[in-house]
């Protein structure tokens, strides 16, 4: 038998979901939509499920409408047990004032 030169480090498969960020008001967390496509059981017809994750953003990097791939992790919190991986898509940014209106 070899000796192993190297430790292997195998944190096993994790999922991994693409999704839209819907909120983003929290410290290093976002929240991520995750849309996909099934099937109605009596009507075959496809139809769009969706639900929510929260995700861990360590450098609140993330905005309202970037689109970002997470991955499972530990439990970080009460209900955060997901992480970011990258960001995909960045929004694009609106300026917020409206043209021809002046600022107080």
């Amino acid at each position: 038998m070899e000796a192993m030169t190297e430790a292997k480090v195998d944190i096993g498969h994790r999922k991994a979901r693409v999704g839209i960020v819907v909120s983003n008001k929290m410290d290093k967390t976002v929240v991520v939509k995750v849309s996909r496509h099934a099937e109605h059981p009596l009507y075959g017809k496809r139809i769009v499920k969706t639900k929510k994750y929260v995700a861990h953003d360590e450098e609140n990097v993330c905005r309202v409408g970037d689109q970002i791939r997470i991955r499972e992790t530990r439990p970080l919190s009460k209900t955060k047990r997901w992480e970011l991986v990258e960001i995909v898509r960045r929004a694009p940014i609106f300026d917020s004032s409206i043209p021809g209106e002046e600022q107080p």
